[in-house]
């Protein structure tokens, strides 16, 4: 029982993973369907988001870590078509921007959530307390 995640870790990792499904899900209907450009070749930006997706689902730390880089890489792309593009994509990228922003909240809440909870389990005392800032 000591090894659960606490409920805060896990409405984490189910916020990264539902908002990563739903980049996936929007770039796909976005490129293919509702607004699409380049013949549905730029589908294929969808592709780098689809190997995360495991690395979230089994928990792994270090997908968390360079997901939360990348994902910005997919907010500079709707930033500016959501500043560039005729209706409706430039809502279709704002939403981008803005499932963006929620994925990397929920990254890096993830990231921080689980390692206060590893330290609570193992007793560590925190850095700050062991060397308070000048």
């Amino acid at each position: 029982m000591a090894n659960t995640p606490a409920a805060s870790v896990i409405l984490a990792r189910q916020v990264a993973v539902a908002s990563l499904i739903s980049l996936i899900v929007l770039g796909l209907l976005w490129e293919l369907w509702l607004a699409p450009t380049g013949g549905g070749t730029l589908a294929l930006k969808v592709l780098p988001l689809c190997f995360p997706l495991a690395g979230l689902l089994k928990s792994r730390m270090y997908t968390y870590r360079w997901l939360s880089l990348m994902v910005w890489l997919y907010f500079t792309e709707g930033a500016v078509r959501a500043w560039s593009d005729k209706a409706p994509g430039n809502w279709l990228a704002l939403l981008e921007a803005l499932l963006c922003v929620v994925l990397f909240v929920a990254c890096t809440a993830h990231i921080r959530l689980r390692q206060r909870h590893a330290k609570s389990l193992t007793g560590a005392p925190d850095n700050e307390s062991v060397h308070p800032a000048p």
